[in-house]
C-alpha cells in the first residue's frame, strides 16, 4: 500500500510516502509499491530560495504593532502582559488567509468568505517566469538562520532569547511542480509539516492560502489553480518577525513538503481517529471515525471498507488480516464530508507498552474507498492499543499498571542543526535520554514534527503534546498573542487531528504558563473556551494548561482535567538562599492542591531548571541543597560559565534534589518532566550574551552533563551506577579545598583519594547524592565504590590528567546511507599520553573531511560559544567537542582531526 513518489531516507529507514496524513518510517525497500487513488510525494528538493537584505516588500499579512522594549533578557516566570493588536490596513492580505482556517471552524457561520481579487498577482516573485537563477538552491527542510553568523552585540536586532542567529525577516521559496495532463479532475494539495512563519503561498500567480502559525501542519487546496499538463509554478512567502519568541524558532520552511493528488471523492486531511476502549490482554473495542470528502459538484454513494493488520518492523501492514470493520454505504452530497464511524472487537491484543517496559505493538487500519465498485482511495492509520487511567492517588496507570513519568521537556530545534527536522537527529536525542531512563517527553511549547511522533511511538515514549505558549496576553511583543483571536480554534484542532491516533500522546496541553492564570474568572473563561474545543476533538484523552502561578482557590485550575504544575509542587523562591530575590514566591503546593483536587491527578510539568555548563566548576561550592546562580555564586560571568554540581538554578527553579524530596514526601504525584532534557537555542538564563540554554541534563552538543547521572541514580535504580564530580585535574589548586559528589544507584559509598579511604557514607532519607565537600586537593587518583544493601554495586576511578597530548575520533555509527539526510555524530576527545581525558582542555580542534561526505556543522555544548556552527574550526569545551557528518554518495568517508601540538586523529565512515 506505499504509493509511488520521491523517498527521504534516514539512518535505518526511508521515510517514504503511505496513505496516512502522516508519516512514518519504512526500512529500505528494493522496489516501491504503489496504491490506488492516492499519491504523496515529496517535494523537497530543487527549491530556490532568496531571502531579503535590506526593505522587504509590501505583501504583508498583517501590520503589526510598534515595539517598545526589545529587551529579551527576563526571567521566564516573568507575568505575561503583552497586548498589542494587529492593525490591519489596505495592505493586508489577512483576509485572503484565514478561509485556510475554515476546514477547522466548526461553526459554518464563523468561517471566512474568500474576497474577490488576487493580491500580488502581478508581484514578480509569483510569476511562472520569474528567473530566480541567482537564488540560492536549497534542499527541505530548511532553516536558513542557523549557518549564521551569531550576533554579538549587546543590543543585537536578535538577542541571546532568540538565540543570536538571523531569524528575523522575510524570505522566499520558488519550486516549479509537475503536474500531468492524467491529473486532470483530481483534487491536488500541498501539504507543509511546518514553515516559520506568516506562510502565504502562492500558485501560478494565485494566492491559494497559508497559515499564520509556524509550528503547525496545514495543507493548501491547489486545486483550483493548477493546470494540468507541465509545470505549475510555487512561491511561498515568509515573515518571521523579531521579539516574536522567548527561544530559538527557527526560520524558514523547517519541515517536509508534501504534493497529494487524489480523487475528488477521499479521505479528508488526517480524516481517521481511532478510539480504543475496555482494553485489555483478552480484548480491545476498536472505535472508527472516517471524514469523507466529496469535492465533486454531485452526491455519490460510497462504500467503505477497513480491515486491521498488525504493523510490522517495515512500518507495513503485515501478514494476513485481523479483523475487518463493517461495511459501510454512504451518501456524500457534493461539496460536503460525512463522518462515519464503526467498531469492531480484537482479541487478545498485542498491547502499545510504554517504556521501561517498551513493546511497541503497532496496528494498522487500511480504508479503501469504492465508488460504483472501483476503487478510488486508499487510507492508512497505524494506531496502538493500550489503556490509560490518571489515578490521583496511584498516579499515571497503563494496561493496568502503574508508570512513573521520568519525563523532561523538548525544544524543537536539533541544537547545531537548527529548526531543521532531520530524523537521525531527533532519533539519538531520544536514545540518549532513553539511557538516562527518561520514558516520558513534553514538547514545548508547540506541536512537533510529525516524525517525531512516529520515533516516540516506536521507542515507547509517553507524550505530553502541547499547543501554546501564550493566548490573548503574550510574553514578547509579536508572538502568538496577535493572532490569537483569529487562529486558535483552528490551531487546535487541526493540532488534534494530526497527532491523536499516535499512541504515545498521553495528554494534551492547550497552554503554558499562560497570562490568563493572573485575571480570575476572565482568564478561567478562556482557559473553559480552549478546554471546549480540544474536548469536542479528543474526549478521550484528559486536557490541561500548565500553570506556574495559579493557585489551589482560583478558578483557573478548575477547568483542567490534570493538575499540570510549573515548579510550583518543589516551591518558587521558596527556599533560604532564594528569600533576596524578586518575583512569584510559592510556598510547596502539592499538599493544598491534593487537598482542594482530591479527584485530579497531579504532575510536574516543569521542574528543575537547574543550570550548568558540561565539565565546569566554580568554587566555593553552596552547602545548600539547591542556590540560584549569580555572578558571585556558581557563576563564571566573565567565560559564560555556570557550575556543573548541578545544585545551581535559574531564580524560580530548584535542584533536582529539592524536586526528588518533594516528590517522595507527596508520593501521589505522578511524576515530572524535567526543564529541560537538552540544551536548547535561545533562552540562554543567566547569560544572555550567550546562544544557548544552560538547563539542559545534556548539553547542545549531546554531551552528557553530571546532572545526567544523577538522574539516571533516580531513574533507573536497578542499573549498577556511580558517578564521581568534578574532575581531578586541578593544576594550581593543590591543597585547596575540592568538594567531591558521588551520584550512584546504589544506597552507600566509599571514596579514596590516592588509596586512602576518605570515608564511607550513606544516603539519609530524602538523600540523593553522597558529598564529601571538604576534600583537600592532591593529584593523583580519585576512586569511589559504590554498595547497594550492604554488597558492593558499582566503581568508577579518575585521574589526574598531564598535558594534553593527542585526539581520539568516536563515531555514533560507521554506516550511514548515502542520501545528503542521514547523519553521523563525531566526537573528539583530547587525551594525555596515557589515554586520560584532560577534562579542562580547550584546544582549538581543526576538521576535515574527504571522501563522498560532508561536515554539516560542528559543536562543542558551549551556550557562550558564538562561532558559527558550519565552522570547520571548533575549540574544545572540557576536553571535547563535535562534528556532524553526512554521505552524498556511495563510499568512504574520511574524517580528521588536528590540534596544533597534538597527535591528529582520524576516522572513516561508509556512506551506502
Amino acid at each position: 500500500m506505499i504509493l509511488s513518489g520521491k523517498v527521504i531516507k534516514t539512518n535505518y529507514f526511508k521515510w517514504i510516502c503511505i496513505t496516512t496524513g502522516c508519516i512514518f518510517p519504512v526500512l529500505l525497500l528494493a522496489q516501491k509499491p504503489s496504491v490506488v487513488g492516492r499519491e504523496r510525494i515529496s517535494i523537497n528538493d530543487n527549491w530556490r530560495f532568496m531571502r531579503y537584505q535590506g526593505d522587504p516588500d509590501t505583501l504583508i499579512y498583517d501590520e503589526w504593532p510598534a515595539i517598545a522594549d526589545r529587551n529579551d533578557n527576563k526571567v521566564a516566570d516573568t507575568k505575561a502582559s503583552e497586548s498589542g493588536v494587529t492593525v490591519s490596513s489596505a495592505r493586508s492580505l489577512k483576509k485572503w488567509i484565514l478561509p485556510t482556517a475554515n476546514d477547522f471552524i466548526k461553526d459554518p457561520a464563523a468561517r471566512h468568505l474568500r474576497p474577490k481579487g488576487n493580491p500580488g498577482e502581478n508581484f514578480p516573485f509569483v510569476q511562472n517566469d520569474f528567473n530566480d537563477t541567482n537564488w540560492e538552491p536549497v534542499t527541505l527542510p530548511h532553516d536558513w538562520a542557523i549557518k549564521g553568523p551569531f550576533y554579538k552585540e549587546a543590543d543585537a536586532v536578535v538577542g541571546g532569547g532568540m538565540g543570536r542567529l538571523p531569524v528575523q525577516g522575510v524570505a522566499w521559496y520558488r519550486r516549479k511542480i509537475n503536474i500531468p495532463a492524467a491529473d486532470k479532475g483530481k483534487s491536488i494539495y500541498l501539504d507543509i509539516d511546518g514553515a516559520m512563519s506568516y506562510a502565504m503561498v502562492w500558485i501560478n500567480g494565485k494566492l491559494a492560502g497559508g497559515w499564520p502559525y509556524g509550528y503547525n501542519s496545514f495543507r493548501i487546496d491547489l486545486t483550483p489553480y493548477v493546470r494540468p499538463g507541465g509545470n505549475n509554478q510555487l512561491a511561498i512567502r515568509l515573515d518571521n518577525p523579531p521579539n516574536s519568541s522567548r527561544w530559538y524558532p527557527g526560520a524558514g520552511i523547517y519541515r517536509n513538503v508534501w504534493l497529494v493528488k487524489i480523487n475528488p471523492v477521499h479521505l479528508a486531511h488526517w480524516g481517521s481517529f481511532i478510539k480504543t476502549k475496555n482494553s485489555t490482554a483478552a480484548a480491545a473495542t476498536v472505535d472508527l471515525a472516517l471524514n469523507i470528502a466529496n469535492k465533486s459538484t454531485k452526491p455519490e454513494q460510497i462504500e467503505v471498507r477497513t480491515d486491521v493488520f498488525l504493523q510490522n518492523d517495515l512500518f507495513r501492514p503485515a501478514g494476513s488480516k485481523i479483523v475487518s470493520f463493517p461495511i459501510s454505504v454512504v451518501t456524500v452530497n457534493a461539496r460536503a464530508n460525512v463522518v462515519t464511524h464503526n467498531e469492531v472487537s480484537i482479541k487478545n491484543p498485542s498491547l502499545w507498552e510504554p517504556l521501561p517496559k517498551q513493546k511497541n505493538s503497532m496496528y494498522v487500519a487500511v480504508t479503501r474507498l469504492f465508488q460504483k465498485g472501483k476503487l478510488i482511495d486508499t487510507y492508512e492509520t497505524p494506531f496502538g492499543i493500550r489503556s490509560v487511567n490518571f489515578d490521583p492517588e496511584k498516579g499515571l496507570i497503563v494496561n493496568g499498571k502503574a508508570i512513573r513519568i521520568q519525563g523532561v521537556n523538548q525544544h524543537h530545534d536539533l541544537g547545531a542543526l537548527g529548526a531543521a527536522f532531520n530524523t537521525r537527529a531527533a532519533e539519538r536525542q531520544l536514545e540518549l535520554l532513553k539511557d538516562m531512563g527518561c520514558n516520558a517527553i513534553r514538547f514545548a511549547h508547540n506541536p512537533p514534527a510529525p516524525e517525531l511522533l512516529a520515533l516516540t511511538d516506536r521507542m515507547g515514549f509517553l507524550v505530553i503534546d502541547e499547543v501554546f505558549d501564550c493566548w490573548e496576553k503574550g510574553k514578547t511583543p509579536l508572538d502568538f498573542h496577535l493572532i490569537f483571536k483569529d487562529w486558535h480554534e483552528a490551531d487546535i484542532r487541526s493540532f488534534i487531528r494530526r497527532d491523536r491516533n499516535h499512541p504515545s500522546v498521553i495528554a494534551w496541553s492547550f497552554g503554558n504558563e499562560v497570562g490568563e492564570q493572573y485575571t480570575g474568572a476572565a482568564g478561567a473563561a478562556v482557559a473553559k473556551k480552549l478546554y471546549s474545543i480540544v474536548k469536542d476533538e479528543d474526549s478521550t484523552r484528559p486536557a490541561t494548561a500548565s500553570m506556574n502561578y495559579a493557585k489551589p482557590d482560583m478558578p483557573f485550575p478548575e477547568v483542567m482535567d490534570l493538575l499540570s504544575l510549573n515548579y510550583q509542587g518543589e516551591g518558587i523562591r521558596d527556599a533560604p538562599a532564594y528569600a533576596h530575590l524578586k518575583g512569584i514566591k510559592t510556598s510547596p503546593l502539592y499538599p493544598a492542591f491534593h487537598k482542594k483536587f482530591p479527584e485530579k491527578m497531579i504532575f510536574s510539568s516543569e521542574t528543575a531548571s537547574a543550570l550548568s555548563t558540561r565539565g565546569t566548576y566554580i568554587f566555593p561550592v553552596t552547602n545548600a541543597i539547591s542556590a540560584p546562580v549569580s555572578d558571585s555564586a556558581g557563576g563564571d560571568p566573565e567565560n559564560g560559565f555556570v557550575s556543573a554540581y548541578d545544585l545551581y538554578t535559574a531564580q524560580f527553579g530548584a535542584s533536582p534534589d529539592k524536586v526528588f524530596a518533594a516528590q517522595d514526601h507527596n508520593p501521589y504525584v505522578a511524576g515530572e518532566f524535567v526543564w529541560s532534557g537538552w540544551d536548547y537555542l535561545g533562552e540562554p538564563t543567566p547569560y544572555y550574551s550567550a546562544r544557548s540554554s544552560y538547563s539542559g541534563i545534556i548539553d547542545l552538543a549531546g554531551f552528557k552533563k553530571d546532572g545526567f547521572y544523577l538522574y539516571q541514580a533516580r531513574w533507573r535504580p536497578e542499573l549498577p551506577m556511580v558517578h564521581l564530580l568534578p574532575h581531578w585535574t586541578w593544576s594550581g589548586h593543590e591543597g585547596q579545598t575540592i568538594p567531591v559528589h558521588v551520584f550512584t544507584s546504589g544506597d552507600e559509598a566509599e571514596l579514596f583519594l590516592n588509596g586512602r579511604s576518605l570515608g564511607r557514607k550513606k544516603k539519609g532519607p530524602f538523600e540523593y547524592r553522597l558529598r564529601w565537600d571538604n576534600v583537600t586537593y592532591q593529584p593523583g587518583t580519585l576512586k569511589v565504590i559504590a554498595y547497594k544493601n550492604g554488597k558492593q554495586w558499582a566503581t568508577e576511578t579518575i585521574r589526574t590528567a598531564g598535558a594534553a597530548a593527542k585526539l581520539t575520533l568516536k563515531a555514533d555509527r560507521v554506516r550511514i546511507h548515502a542520501d545528503d539526510n542521514d547523519l553521523c555524530f563525531i566526537t573528539v576527545t583530547i587525551l594525555d599520553k596515557n589515554g586520560d581525558l584532560v577534562a579542562d582542555a580547550q584546544n582549538k580542534i581543526h576538521f576535515e573531511i574527504s571522501g563522498p561526505g560532508a561536515i554539516v556543522a560542528t559543536d562543542n555544548g558551549n551556550p557562550a560559544d558564538l562561532e558559527a556552527f558550519p565552522s570547520k574550526v571548533r575549540k574544545a569545551l572540557s576536553g571535547q567537542a563535535l562534528a556532524i557528518v553526512k554521505g552524498n554518495r556511495k563510499g568512504t568517508i574520511t574524517i580528521k582531526a588536528s590540534a596544533d601540538g597534538l597527535t591528529t586523529s582520524e576516522i572513516k565512515i561508509l556512506a551506502q
